[in-house]
């Protein structure tokens, strides 16, 4: 897995906003540095285009790089911890231009 990737993930069951069932998602861990770990930062995406009034979104097309079939939005403040099992068949990749706009709104959102 490498940053930008997208791949499928199995999110397990949830209750109120979160994101869950299988569903394209945002690698966002670097693992040259945190490949030892049992989880993997990922950012959920939907094609609810609704949920771009919220903070911390993106609105991404789909391409031949990515491989997304519809319009997406990243939905930057779902980001979470997934166990790699659950980490399943790549997609594709975001473009270096959505990774930057990916990372710039994780980090207003953690007041950076």
């Amino acid at each position: 897995m490498t940053v930008g990737d997208i791949h499928w993930v199995e999110l397990p069951p949830s209750t109120g906003h979160e994101q869950s069932g299988r569903r394209p998602a945002v690698i966002v861990q670097d693992e040259s540095h945190a490949g030892m770990l049992p989880v993997v930062l990922t950012i959920p995406l939907t094609t609810a285009s609704s949920t771009l009034r919220f903070l911390g979104t993106l609105l991404i097309q789909p391409s031949a790089e990515n491989g997304l079939r519809q319009a997406s939005v990243v939905l930057v403040f779902q980001m979470r911890a997934v166990d790699r099992r659950r980490i399943v068949d790549r997609v594709g990749t975001v473009s270096a231009e959505v990774l930057a706009d990916i990372f710039a709104a994780l980090d207003k959102l953690l007041g950076r």
